[in-house]
Order: structure tokens, then C-alpha cells, then sequence
């Protein structure tokens, strides 16, 4: 069985409140938002445990919990992305950072929660779950889970014998000696010290004792400080997008690939090239937003969103999310039992642009492609269940063997599939690039199958 990648400390809810501003209040020259969705996610090392969980079927996370609503919501949105948690005890109550957000920018933010580890012993079992790590990053949100002296003492162990990246934090704990990683920002970085030579990557990796640090610097990339020099690495014109996307998360995203690497083998520099390109690509691919669910906005928003969602008129559809801007992406598939491996292709697909459409086999359709017995569920339950998650924006339901007809009229800027497919196998393939459309490949999840599922309950 392959050793789990192992995250260690604060997490938070984050919530999203987007909608439109075209008006100021009367009663100030302030904007008002007219709130159309919300959006929540986990936030600090809760974020960075979802994101290695989207690559990684084992991930678990460290970190102090509160035994309140938020809380009890945090911990629901981590199990349900496939995240194992494992709770210290908290004192105080969940922090909660609230975004009101237009036009896709952000408005104002709203914090509330003062939780903070408290410093009893810590459960028996992490000393099994880090002896079994195959690498560990530290995300150091300041709420004292990295300055708790038995986490220390064991993170200090284990940067002996595996990997232990360390993303630091200005009102954090500094890292513990013999990191083999260590990932400020430019301004955490700066204000380590006042002093203009001891924040240069080099001197921050003498003073925290560290095998390697990694200033990162955003659109330029990083600096890299290993027994090697110093080096900049940039980021590829491969992974760079327009600059205007939402940078939330991508010091999480960058430290969870330069874990994953350095895991698998990667040396610092090899390590830090991947995630200057990870934390690009996810920037561009709209940030933290691609790993929010939505939550209820008022008793009838939900059945409002329902509707609307699940449309057959392809027409409509794009229309409607070509008004909103950004890049459109669709998918499409019979999603015959949703399972597991569906949920997370739909995750990735959305975080690739603004809009997901997912195309679904109408019932006719999937007996011509599954046989007489299929599908066991209706067209419309399907269809009701996809419009319920919210990565996916509108569901239409299309009567042929492949979607070809329906990508005409859709003209989508991506297209993607399961990784078990090559483009080979796609005849929609070309059209989508016919119209200018990008068809990418997502890996799929071993192990789950629809077929499989349906096959084992009849059984």
C-alpha cells in the first residue's frame, strides 16, 4: 500500500459570497451586492489537504478542531473530498473568513473565530500516521498547531528520514531544524528580519538550519537556496495565464507539489520547477474557487439554482454562461450511480475555467451504448444529482451516441474526458477544435466503475 502524504496544521472555513455590484447604497458611496451563490471550502492546512487529495487518494491532515458548526461543516467538506483528519483539541471557536465577491473580485473580507491549539498531549496515534508518511508539509496559518512542542518534536524526527516541506506563516512558529524545504513569500520572507541581507534565501536557509529554501515571488516564479547556490526559476510560458486570476491558495497549491515531488524522489530544484508550474496553472485556472461547494443562499436558492441548472436546451445554456465571461468548459459522460472517480473529474474539469456543462446520455442513448439494463437511473434523477454539485453550472441531456451534435451548438473552450480514453477514441474531438476548443485528459480514480457498482449489487 503506498505511505500517505501527511499535512500538518490550521485550518479554517472559507466562505464565498459572490454576486453582481451595479449600484451604489443610498445610504453611503458603497457598492451593494446583490449575493447570487455561496460558496464555502476548506481554508489554511484544510486547503492544502483538499488539493493534494485532487492528485493523491492518500492524504491525511493534522490539525485542531472546534466542536462548533463551522467546524463540524470543515470537517464534512475534508472527509467528503477523501481527506483522513485527525483532530487536536481547540480552544476558542473556528476562524471563518468570509469573501464578498463581484465581477470576480474581491470586495471586502470578513474574519471571525479566534480557535488556537491548545497544548495537550497529542493523540497516540500520530506517531504511527508520521512513521508511515511518505513526506509532510507543514501550512502554518499562525493558530498554534506548529508551535506545539510534541508536533515539533515530531516533525524534527521526521525531517531525518522523509521529506517535510514548510510553509511559514508571519505570526507563525518558525520551522523546525533539518526541514528539507522551506516556502515564505516575498513579504514573509521580509519580515523575518529588518535587516536587508537576512531575508535572502540563502540567509533564511542558515537561520532556520534548513536543507533548501524557496522564496516564491508569484508571476516571477521563485528563488531557490540549496548546498547547490541560489537560482531563480521562473515560471514557464506554458503555466502562465493573464495575471488576473484569484491567487487564493497558490502558496497552498505551490507547497503541496513541491511535497509530492519531493516525495516521489525529486531533488529541491527538480521539486520547486513543478510547483512554480502548479501554482501557475492553478492561478489561472481560477484559484481556490474550483474547490468550493455550494451552501444555501435563503430557502429558495437552492431549488432557483436547481432549475436552472438542468436544462436541455443547449441554446439557452450557452448563452446564459457566455453573458457571464470567462472560459467555458464541458464534459460529458452517462454518470450511471455517481460515484467517487465521477465527483472528482467534474472537481478538476470545473478548476480549468469558469463554466462546467456537463452533456448526459439521455436514457435512449445509454441503452445503445450499455444494453438493454441501462441505465438504472432516469435521465432526469441523473441529471438532478449532477446539478446538485456544485462544480457543475448546467446539465444537458443529448439523445446520440456521442455528443457531436450537441459541442456544435455548445462550442466549449475545453472539452474533457477520463484519462481512460485517448483523443483517438473521441470523434466529438474534432469538432471541438474546430471551433477553436481545447480537448484535455483527466487521469480517472482506480478502482470505481458505474459498470462495476451496478454489476456487484445485482450480483
Amino acid at each position: 500500500m503506498r505511505k500517505p502524504i501527511v499535512i500538518v496544521g490550521d485550518s479554517m472555513l472559507d466562505v464565498d459570497i459572490e454576486g453582481d455590484a451595479t449600484r451604489l447604497s443610498p445610504e453611503a458611496p458603497v457598492p451593494v451586492v446583490d449575493a447570487k451563490r455561496i460558496w464555502h471550502r476548506p481554508g489554511g492546512a484544510g486547503l492544502a489537504a483538499v488539493l493534494a487529495a485532487r492528485a493523491d487518494s492518500d492524504v491525511v491532515l493534522v490539525t485542531a478542531l472546534a466542536d462548533d458548526p463551522d467546524g463540524r461543516a470543515l470537517v464534512d467538506l475534508l472527509t467528503s473530498a477523501g481527506v483522513t483528519v485527525i483532530g487536536l483539541p481547540m480552544a476558542g471557536n473556528t476562524v471563518c473568513k468570509t469573501r464578498i465577491r463581484a465581477a470576480g473580485q474581491s470586495m471586502l473580507r470578513l474574519d471571525h473565530g479566534d480557535g488556537c491549539a491548545v497544548t495537550d498531549a497529542v493523540p497516540q496515534t500520530l506517531d504511527a500516521i508520521f512513521d508511515d508518511a511518505r513526506a509532510i508539509c507543514v501550512a502554518d496559518y499562525g493558530h498554534g498547531v506548529t508551535s506545539h512542542p510534541g508536533i515539533r518534536e515530531r516533525l524534527m524526527a521526521a525531517a531525518g528520514r522523509i521529506p517535510v516541506v514548510w510553509d511559514p506563516h508571519p505570526r507563525g512558529a518558525a520551522p523546525t531544524e533539518g526541514c528539507w524545504l522551506v516556502t515564505p513569500n516575498q513579504s514573509e520572507a521580509e519580515g523575518v528580519s529588518a535587516d536587508d541581507d537576512a531575508h535572502s534565501a540563502e540567509s533564511l536557509r542558515r537561520r532556520w538550519h534548513a536543507r533548501a529554501v524557496c522564496i516564491t515571488l508569484g508571476a516571477r516564479g521563485a528563488v531557490l537556496a540549496d548546498s547547490d547556490g541560489t537560482t531563480h526559476i521562473p515560471v514557464p510560458a506554458s503555466a502562465s495565464g493573464t495575471g488576473r486570476g484569484d491567487t487564493c491558495g497558490a502558496g497552498d497549491r505551490f507547497a503541496i507539489a513541491a511535497t509530492a515531488a519531493l516525495g516521489a524522489g525529486d531533488n529541491a530544484r527538480e521539486a520547486v520547477t513543478a510547483a512554480v508550474e502548479a501554482a501557475s496553472r492553478f492561478v489561472a485556472a481560477g484559484g481556490a474557487v474550483g474547490v468550493s461547494s455550494a451552501a444555501s443562499l435563503g430557502k429558495s436558492g437552492s431549488a432557483a439554482g436547481e432549475s436552472e441548472a438542468v436544462n436541455a436546451d443547449v441554446a439557452t445554456v450557452r448563452e446564459k454562461l457566455r453573458r457571464r465571461g470567462g472560459t467555458l468548459v464541458a464534459t460529458g459522460g452517462c454518470f450511471d450511480l455517481l460515484h467517487t472517480g465521477h465527483v472528482r473529474l467534474l472537481r478538476q474539469a470545473r478548476q480549468l475555467g469558469d463554466a462546467l456543462v456537463v452533456l448526459l446520455n439521455s436514457d435512449e442513448s445509454v441503452r445503445a451504448l450499455k444494453g438493454p439494463r441501462r441505465p438504472v437511473m432516469a435521465a432526469e434523477d441523473r441529471a438532478r444529482v449532477l446539478a446538485a454539485l456544485a462544480c457543475v453550472d448546467a446539465v444537458v441531456v443529448f439523445d446520440e451516441r456521442s455528443p457531436e451534435q450537441v459541442l456544435e451548438q455548445l462550442r466549449p473552450d475545453v472539452w474533457v474526458k477520463g484519462g481512460d480514453y485517448t483523443e483517438a477514441d473521441l470523434p466529438e474531438a474534432a469538432v471541438v477544435r474546430r471551433h477553436g476548443g481545447e480537448v484535455v485528459l483527466l487521469p480517472t480514480v482506480a478502482g470505481y466503475s458505474s459498470s462495476n457498482l451496478i454489476a456487484a449489487a445485482r450480483s
